[in-house]
């Protein structure tokens, strides 16, 4: 056999090195990822509260939501409204706290979550509330659901002075299914009245809506309350004091019920004249002179009488129609002698349902109409002074509204 020459040896090793470079070829894969799997994805957590926000309201939500994966628990503390926590999604991508949130308070929201390939990650977040220095709030006069007089007016004391009366006045809406217009009026920066032209009308409902929460109410003022609300006027009685005959009469949808006898302010402490409104009533309530600045020549309270019966106030400044238990029966109907209040008659303990002071209270209320004339040197009861918001023109009270 003949030995290859040198040319034939290089042209093999060449071949074969040639097939040992093509052993390994593939087609490429326009993936680019071959036979492996793709990574999982790594999930990524939100929060609805960025970390470090401050200035929260109270009905603002702690919202997280994840990609990439599912939520395997949230906690926040302390917790929102005192409860538990939250609600997650069907799908467990997203958290909502539950509850209002409290002023003045720092929170924290721990979020942990799982990708699709069983990896954990977790998040945390701290934001800060509202200050109660900052916040606006509203205490509305009547209650929810209350049944009123037609001489009602919706009081809103606000706890702090507005400024932007006319921003706040149109976050509220009142109306009433009678078709009255209602206006707003304000008393000074913290109080805002609604009445409309005349009396309620009998049974109607008043629908109220206040929409404050995110209002700018003053610089670094914001209200916080947002609910909607119905009132209901119930029946027409008004009753007609004439100071001067010392009677009370009685008128509910325009028929007289009673007459009865009183006792208004003696000459040194004249009842007001004016329209009035009952905007509360107390079963038993102790009157001290000394509170509405009534003093005996040696300092001390002209009066203190701990158990008052059947109290019903007319005005802020201490005007109330109510029992009176102390009096001879003789002057009930013959004179006044009170310090400015109208007297009733009355039992002590206010236990017997026959007086007439038992009677007016059971047949009244909050919202009756009571009505003063004939009290020499009583002057006119302001119609800030307690619910009495009827003492103002209507021209006088449009005016007064920051939307006029």
């Amino acid at each position: 056999m003949k030995k290859p020459s040198a040319g034939t040896t290089a042209l093999v090793a060449v071949g074969v090195c040639a097939a040992a470079a093509m052993a390994p070829f593939f087609l490429p894969d326009p993936t680019g990822h071959g036979d492996r799997d793709p990574a999982p994805e790594t999930a990524h957590i939100s929060f609805g509260l960025p970390d470090g926000s401050t200035g929260v309201r109270p009905s603002q939500s702690a919202g997280v939501s994840v990609s990439g994966g599912r939520l395997d628990s949230v906690t926040m503390e302390p917790p929102a409204g005192g409860g538990t926590g939250g609600t997650f999604s069907a799908d467990r991508a997203g958290w909502t706290s539950s509850g209002a949130l409290a002023l003045d308070t720092t929170y924290t929201v721990h979020a942990v979550a799982r990708d699709t390939g069983g990896k954990v990650v977790s998040r945390d977040a701290t934001f800060s509330t509202l200050g109660a220095s900052q916040a606006l709030h509203a205490t509305v006069t009547p209650s929810a659901s209350a049944t009123v007089g037609v001489g009602m007016p919706l009081s809103i004391a606000f706890d702090k002075p507005v400024q932007d009366e006319q921003d706040v006045q149109r976050a509220i809406g009142v109306t009433s299914t009678g078709g009255q217009q209602v206006v707003g009026h304000w008393f000074g920066r913290t109080r805002l009245d609604f009445r409309p032209e005349t009396f309620w009308k009998p049974g109607t409902t008043v629908r109220v809506r206040l929409a404050l929460d995110g209002v700018a109410a003053a610089p670094g003022i914001v209200g916080v309350q947002d609910k909607s609300f119905d009132f209901h006027v119930g029946r027409a009685q008004i009753s007609t004091v004439d100071a001067a005959a010392s009677t009370m009469t009685v008128v509910r949808s325009g028929k007289t019920l009673r007459e009865l006898p009183v006792t208004a302010g003696d000459p040194e402490h004249a009842t007001y004249n004016g329209t009035m409104v009952i905007s509360s009533k107390s079963l038993k309530k102790r009157m001290n002179g000394a509170t509405v600045g009534l003093l005996d020549d040696d300092g001390k309270p002209a009066y203190d009488i701990p158990d008052v019966p059947h109290a019903m106030r007319l005005t802020t400044s201490g005007t109330f129609i109510h029992g009176n238990y102390w009096a001879a029966p003789s002057v009930f109907g013959a004179a006044n002698t009170s310090h400015g209040c109208i007297g009733l008659q009355d039992v002590k303990g206010g236990g017997d349902p026959n007086t007439p002071a038992a009677w007016f209270y059971e047949n009244s209320l909050v919202g009756d109409v009571v009505i003063v004339k004939n009290s020499a040197g009583g002057g006119n009861v302001s119609a800030q002074n307690g619910l009495n918001d009827w003492n103002m023109s209507w021209s006088a009270w449009k005016d007064g509204s920051a939307l006029a």
